[in-house]
């Protein structure tokens, strides 16, 4: 399953949202026509469907009618069509909203996440810790940088949740090492800096100049949102 499914023939505008969406923390996938995210739904599921009007082959509006008819999946229409009537017939065929375009990004942020907050409820919130491009989920303990899942131990998802839970603060190493293995455990303190690499080699664009979990020599570590 995916966060939200994108349906938009114009690739240039798909990549451009598609990257912000990421940027907040779901994850993405793109048809370019409306046979394209028929056959994904078929397959797959997506919990928001964005959606365009002027596809080709088989229209945003039957596509519409056809996810309608799956489920109660919420569904956002972006659309140059800004005629009364072609708003009505989205709002009948069963979207939840009506972009005009060109769109305005941070209207659409705003929208999408109102709508995951409505149908999701706000549980998610509570469980979904979020920071930059990485998102914790901590019911499900997944953990996604830039949309894609990482496959963490769980020793490097302990890590990782406590370092991000102090953001700004810095921690020293045998805070650390107690938390995360405890003060009677047999591992030695070297673990921790051996799994501090394995985290910066997962969630830095450059592991050998971190800009997320930084070294405080002489005392441990701090980690900064970026």
């Amino acid at each position: 399953m995916v966060d939200i499914l994108l349906v938009e023939d114009n690739k240039e505008l798909s990549n451009l949202m598609s990257k912000f969406l990421v940027k907040d923390g779901y994850t993405v996938c793109c048809a370019m026509s409306g046979e394209e995210a028929e056959d994904f739904l078929l397959k797959d599921k997506a919990r928001l469907i964005i959606l365009d009007i002027m596809l080709p082959g088989i229209d945003g509006f039957a596509v519409c009618s056809y996810i309608r008819q799956k489920g109660d999946i919420p569904i956002i229409i972006i659309s140059a069509m800004v005629d009364k009537e072609s708003k009505m017939n989205g709002f009948q065929l069963g979207a939840d909203d009506y972009i005009e375009k060109p769109v305005d990004i941070d209207i659409l942020r705003a929208k999408i996440a109102a709508l995951f907050k409505r149908f999701y409820d706000v549980h998610e919130s509570a469980a979904l810790l979020r920071s930059g491009d990485i998102v914790i989920d901590q019911d499900s303990m997944q953990v996604t940088y830039k949309g894609k899942e990482l496959n963490l131990t769980i020793k490097e998802y302990d890590l990782l949740l406590l370092l991000i839970e102090n953001k700004g603060k810095t921690m020293n190493k045998e805070y650390l090492f107690n938390e995360i293995w405890g003060a009677n455990s047999f591992s030695e303190n070297q673990t921790l800096t051996v799994h501090i690499k394995m985290l910066r080699d997962k969630i830095e664009e450059d592991s050998r100049n971190p800009m997320r979990i930084k070294t405080v020599w002489g005392v441990g570590y701090r980690y900064e949102e970026i």
